[in-house]
């Protein structure tokens, strides 16, 4: 029964994130690489954010203070990234079909992919060793929900942080601040309403964080350059310009 939850709860949290990479990034080296170097940084992010969490005392006591601080170290980070992968734009965009409009739309892509798959691995890779065997976690009184939630929360997180990416590069590139704002607060949105797992109140988390995943999904598409007729075109099968 362990081993049934571990790889349902393993296929829940990172089944459509590791779809994305199989049919979109794992037949190019290169942005393998982009992937790999994103996730990196964010693990930079977490060693700085473990560093502040050490020297300033009151984050030992207030949760909420510690995860406002890790958020804000996480998209300092991705701005770092940012700047490096402008810095070699030139290269890395070679790697991509250069006659492609949205090709900085994917390095953007593949770098938040990058950044949630390694976020995803350390808010779940605990979670999962516990419930290997040889019992599970929601006995004595705790919550049996616990193992879902936190696979569906992880897989939301994993896509909020692509879609963040795509926003967040294309908001620094144009010099979009709203954009780089919204994707800042919703963050911390989505990361603080997670606190309220610790009353069992699942449902306002799930909610509050699957919203948030619509809403920033729909505006990635947005920034770029989708729109309903695409969709229409796309659906249908008619050729642009196929009125």
């Amino acid at each position: 029964m362990t081993l049934m939850v571990f790889f349902g709860c393993t296929f829940i949290a990172f089944g459509p994130a590791l779809a994305m990479f199989s049919l979109t990034i794992a037949g190019d080296a290169q942005q393998v690489i982009v992937l790999i170097a994103s996730a990196f940084f964010w693990l930079l992010s977490l060693l700085i954010s473990s560093i502040w969490w050490m020297v300033v005392s009151p984050l030992k006591d207030e949760l909420a203070f510690g995860m406002t601080f890790s958020v804000l170290f996480q998209e300092l980070f991705r701005f770092a990234y940012f700047k490096i992968i402008r810095k070699a734009d030139e290269g890395l965009l070679s790697m991509i079909n250069n006659q492609s409009p949205l090709r900085k739309h994917r390095i953007a892509y593949v770098a938040g992919l990058g950044y949630g798959l390694m976020s995803g691995l350390f808010a779940m890779v605990n979670v999962l060793a516990d419930i290997s065997g040889p019992g599970s976690i929601g006995l004595h009184g705790n919550a049996q929900n616990f193992l879902i939630v936190s696979a569906f929360l992880t897989s939301c997180f994993v896509l909020l942080n692509t879609f963040w990416g795509v926003i967040w590069f294309d908001g620094w590139e144009n010099k979009k601040w709203l954009n780089v704002f919204v994707v800042v607060a919703s963050h911390l949105f989505v990361s603080l309403m997670t606190l309220l797992n610790q009353d069992s109140q699942y449902i306002a988390t799930l909610l509050s964080a699957y919203f948030t995943l619509v809403v920033m999904a729909v505006l990635a598409f947005k920034v770029a350059g989708g729109s309903m007729f695409n969709v229409y075109r796309v659906t249908t099968g008619r050729p642009q310009g196929d009125y």
